[in-house]
């Protein structure tokens, strides 16, 4: 299921939001879940997460997290500004301090040239400012891409708080 590093992320992530009083929330696509998962793996996890939404389809994205339909026509799901407007999106529909956003290509089918298989875009909104990250995992497999996605989402929530 989870290994044990990303456990450990998810313990420190709950404890820097808790020592804060903030509460947070996800929006994920490409893993469908797994960045709440992890949190929630982590007892006491219900003081600092509101919860996620896993919008996969981009109707999903559209009606649950008010992702402008023409944003995902003009640049498609899997871009900065899908995953800046998903952050936005939970961030405004949670009423949260923060809220994380993945929308990327596992695989092992989907990629093209301009966006590959193992691209994913990350959003992180706070009621100051959006963040976006881009990184290329490769194709390596499609529940590696996820993990490591998982990853660096909690890595991004850490560093907001640091």
């Amino acid at each position: 299921m989870l290994d044990s590093d990303t456990l450990t992320l998810a313990r420190k992530v709950n404890d820097r939001l808790i020592v804060a009083g903030h509460m947070m929330a996800t929006a994920e696509s490409c893993t469908g879940g797994l960045i709440a998962a992890a949190l929630t793996s982590v007892a006491g996890s219900s003081r600092m997460l509101y919860g996620g939404f896993v919008t996969y389809d981009n109707r999903a994205k559209i009606e649950m997290i008010g992702v402008p339909e023409a944003l995902i026509e003009a640049h498609g799901a899997v871009s900065e500004e899908v995953a800046r407007a998903m952050a936005e999106g939970a961030l405004e529909t949670a009423r949260v301090d923060l809220a994380v956003a993945v929308t990327g290509i596992a695989g092992p089918g989907g990629g093209s040239a301009g966006k590959p298989v193992g691209l994913v875009h990350f959003g992180l909104a706070t009621k100051e400012r959006t963040l976006h990250r881009r990184e290329e995992f490769g194709d390596e497999g499609r529940d590696m891409v996820r993990q490591m996605t998982v990853r660096v989402a909690l890595e991004l929530v850490l560093e907001a708080y640091a």
